[in-house]
């Protein structure tokens, strides 16, 4: 379901992630948006980290259930939306490094649910990569107002 997005789907989707203020706060980016699969990336900025100087869950969590978000709506009709139902979180490893890049991908779409996943992978100043976390979760879709 990676097939490519016409320009104006994925400028609703930009515009709709740009009125996102805690996406901002962190310094979130879109990577990449294709049919079924968004990408964010965020540095691990030092108001983001928990005590021991990695990355807080709670980073890894935003980024990792927004990526999941904008790879539903990419896969509904432009306009559309989603708001998440559940969202389970395995924390595999700290997050090291100095940015974390979130991959979201439809695994079902569905006019009533869409079920999602997201891995997260933490990457140092050399580009290594560690995944750091996996999601699965359920989002509901709604129609524009």
């Amino acid at each position: 379901m990676t097939a490519e997005l016409d320009e104006s789907h994925q400028s609703l989707m930009r515009d709709s992630f740009a009125s996102q203020t805690m996406m901002e706060t962190i310094g979130a980016r879109i990577a990449t948006i294709k049919k079924g699969h968004v990408e964010i990336a965020a540095p691990i900025l030092p108001g983001t980290k928990q005590q021991n100087g990695y990355g807080h869950a709670a980073l890894t969590f935003a980024l990792g259930d927004t990526a999941a978000g904008y790879a539903a709506i990419s896969a509904l009709q432009p306009g559309w939306n989603v708001l998440t139902a559940e969202i389970k979180i395995n924390l595999l490893a700290p997050a090291r490094g100095a940015e974390l890049r979130a991959t979201g991908r439809v695994i079902k779409p569905g006019r009533r649910l869409v079920v999602v996943s997201s891995d997260i992978h933490a990457i140092d100043d050399q580009g290594s990569e560690t995944l750091i976390a996996v999601m699965q979760g359920t989002m509901i879709p709604f129609a524009p107002e």
